[in-house]
């Protein structure tokens, strides 16, 4: 991955009406290639960040750089280098798939010959669909039409603003197989998404936001090596008497006849301390199974914290 910066966010603030803080101090970068990933709950100030970068929002105070240009200076170099993607679906029935790239590819001056309008709808798997109208098209093919629409102007950073909303499963595959040929071709990605699997699957960095804080910034690696906590269950044919030492280093979930669970954290005790005290009690193990955190984990933590 390139180490260049292609968005930066310095002391980025927005109040509304002189009390309700929506952004706190955002500090941030976005490194060209990436698929960072923009997560929290509702209301957590993601929204309002998308609205400042696309120019739907004005901010209160501090400053926005992308590709290079500063968003005070050179508002329309900023809108010219992005494509966002928005939640919610908005293509004019009454236009084809082509009519509506041609049309938005002229919106942004790209002279005829140089639009790319059947590689994009070939990237979105629509070119089968761009003679039909936008209003037969499913909803999961409307969805593929907005990311097709952010991508006319060739812009170097894409922003998708919970792209999966809603989705069935074999949808929000297809989308995310879109996200990653994006990257491919060398676009930056921004994602936002209330999906935590899906951020931990496609994402290099991620940022937790809360109450418009910026609460956590890590790589996802890290993030998720934050947790060492893990919950390990073994099938057992008797109870397993735990002895003291171990006691104080576990957390007993459950231990009965057929079952022990326990959650310990990694850095303290290897699982194969349990293994041997219940080895050593002649006890049969007939199946182990582990969990190790997830981005949940981490998310619940940070928010709790």
């Amino acid at each position: 991955m390139n180490n260049k910066i292609v968005l930066s966010v310095k002391n980025l603030n927005k109040t509304y009406n002189k009390k309700i803080h929506a952004l706190r101090n955002l500090n941030l970068e976005v490194k060209e290639g990436e698929i960072f990933g923009l997560l929290g709950p509702n209301g957590a100030g993601k929204s309002t960040f998308i609205n400042i970068l696309a120019g739907l929002t004005t901010k209160t105070s501090g400053d926005v750089d992308v590709w290079g240009f500063n968003m005070d200076k050179n508002p329309r170099q900023v809108r010219a280098s992005l494509g966002i993607v928005p939640q919610e679906i908005n293509v004019d029935p009454f236009f084809t798939p082509k009519k509506l790239l041609e049309l938005q590819a002229g919106l942004y001056g790209v002279k005829k010959k140089d639009r790319i309008t059947d590689t994009i709808l070939d990237l979105v798997s629509l070119n089968e669909k761009a003679n039909s109208y936008t209003r037969n098209l499913s909803g999961g093919m409307q969805r593929r039409l907005l990311i097709a629409k952010a991508l006319v102007h060739k812009p170097p950073i894409v922003i998708l603003d919970e792209p999966t909303a809603g989705v069935d499963v074999e949808l929000r595959k297809k989308l995310l197989d879109n996200v990653k040929s994006l990257r491919e071709i060398g676009v930056t990605i921004i994602l936002t998404t209330h999906y935590l699997s899906e951020a931990e699957e496609m994402c290099d960095r991620i940022g937790i936001i809360n109450r418009g804080n910026l609460i956590a910034l890590e790589t996802t690696e890290n993030m998720l090596n934050k947790i060492q906590t893990k919950i390990v269950k073994f099938s057992v044919n008797k109870k397993v008497e735990l002895i003291d030492t171990l006691k104080k280093k576990l957390k007993i979930i459950k231990n009965n006849e057929k079952e022990l669970i326990v959650s310990y954290e990694k850095n303290i005790i290897n699982i194969q301390e349990i293994i041997d005290v219940i080895k050593s009690q002649k006890i049969d193990i007939f199946d182990v199974q582990s969990r190790d955190p997830d981005l949940e984990d981490v998310f619940i933590k940070l928010i709790k914290n």
